[in-house]
């Protein structure tokens, strides 16, 4: 990585727009406040859904935008031609991995399948120890909600314990999550921060 980049906030979310309006306005409202930052969004490159709301709201803000999209997935996805950078990979497997290896934090916003098993690899890395790096979720119109319960369900069961809990913030507003990643970035031990 380079010493030079700007700080590098790594957002999944849904290649679909969803059934309402505030979805895409909070991945615009992202999209932004990462720009207004000059920060750089990593995402995976796609110029549908979401996904092309929150690039695109970046890009117009003023930061710039990496995108990672595997060959089989440049035309399903429509990759998004206007990025500062597109990376066409081979699979989903070296996406994945270059999307964190690009970033200091990762913040998950509505979406489907693939956004949740994006948030879920990148916390059970976590959780041991294969980086160090925050991760949040935008709530929107409740939609992680019941996904909350369901994690409480599972520490009241004892598959999970609060230390993993607490690895996971969650904010309805944009500015309030990226400040708070920014700062259990800034926390890390100089080991994991990008120097």
């Amino acid at each position: 990585m380079s010493g030079t980049r700007p700080f590098s906030v790594c957002v999944y979310c849904g290649s679909r727009h969803g059934t309402l309006a505030s979805y895409a306005a909070s991945a615009r409202a992202m999209g932004r406040a990462i720009g207004l930052r000059g920060w750089r969004l990593v995402y995976g490159g796609g110029n549908v859904g979401l996904m092309g709301e929150v690039a695109d709201a970046t890009l117009d803000a003023g930061g710039t935008v990496l995108g990672v999209i595997p060959e089989r997935l440049l035309e399903r996805e429509v990759g998004h031609r206007g990025l500062t950078e597109l990376v066409v990979v081979q699979n989903m497997h070296q996406r994945k991995m270059r999307m964190a290896e690009e970033a200091d934090a990762f913040v998950a916003l509505p979406g489907g399948i693939g956004t949740f098993e994006e948030l879920f690899e990148m916390w059970s890395w976590r959780h041991l120890a294969y980086h160090d790096k925050p991760l949040g979720l935008l709530e929107v119109d409740g939609f992680w909600a019941p996904l909350q319960e369901f994690l409480q369900r599972t520490v009241a069961a004892g598959f999970m314990d609060g230390s993993q809990m607490a690895m996971l913030q969650s904010h309805a507003d944009p500015t309030l999550l990226l400040d708070a990643l920014s700062a259990a970035q800034s926390r890390l031990p100089a080991d994991y921060r990008r120097t």
